[in-house]
């Protein structure tokens, strides 16, 4: 299977153009700002590089989120368009599931796995697994001290960029290495292989409400209440 992956859900643009476990070619470069910018151009270079043309792909994958408002935004709309100008479906996967697919599973074995991502607000976005990648609970969102207390339950390995936000981590857990802090395209695309394709266009997964919100009788955006 042939499959073009994009994230922009946290501090990163990322595309890979993915066959069947093999990359064919990657970019990533760490920004938490100008993915609207970045994305399109990254996605032209990846397809030359791989050699690959539009309609060799089978589908494309996104992150859906949790993550940065304004970065799922880019990244599904960017894969909605290109899914509908070459005629590909588009397949979605949790941020989450991402980061904690990235973990080997040498390191994950007898331990939960949190997948944990700075929210840039007082509280965390975070999704446990069990070892075997399991769900154990759906995305939701903690402030740091309830998450530490968890962590502290049980022995559990720490993914994502809001690892460092956890520290000190209590003895039994333990946080993965830094490059595994924002979603893996590859990761991505292996992930979304296995998905059946979905009737509709994935949508966004927020925790909460944007950062902005329109005033009741419309206008310009303004900051919305804590």
């Amino acid at each position: 299977m042939l499959i073009l992956a994009l994230d922009t859900a946290m501090a990163a643009c990322a595309v890979c153009v993915w066959r069947d476990g093999t990359v064919l070619a990657a970019r990533r470069d760490a920004m938490s700002r100008g993915q609207a910018e970045a994305l399109v151009p990254m996605v032209q270079a990846v397809m030359a590089e791989a050699g690959v043309a539009w309609g060799d792909l089978d589908r494309i994958a996104v992150t859906v989120g949790p993550g940065s408002f304004t970065g799922l935004r880019v990244g599904l709309s960017t894969a909605r368009a290109l899914g509908l100008a070459a005629g590909k479906p588009v397949v979605g996967v949790t941020t989450t599931e991402v980061l904690a697919a990235a973990v080997p599973p040498e390191v994950r074995a007898g331990r939960r796995v949190l997948a944990a991502v700075d929210s840039k607000r007082a509280d965390l976005f975070l999704q446990w697994f069990d070892a075997d990648l399991a769900p154990l609970g759906p995305p939701q969102s903690a402030e740091p001290e309830a998450v530490r207390a968890d962590l502290a339950a049980a022995p559990a390995v720490v993914t994502g960029d809001a690892a460092d936000l956890l520290a000190p981590l209590p003895a039994g857990a333990e946080a993965v290495a830094a490059g595994a802090q924002t979603p893996e395209p590859a990761v991505l695309a292996a992930l979304a292989a296995d998905r059946p394709l979905p009737a509709a266009p994935p949508q966004p997964l927020y925790i909460r409400p944007p950062d902005a919100a329109l005033p009741a009788g419309g206008g310009q955006l303004r900051p919305s209440s804590p």
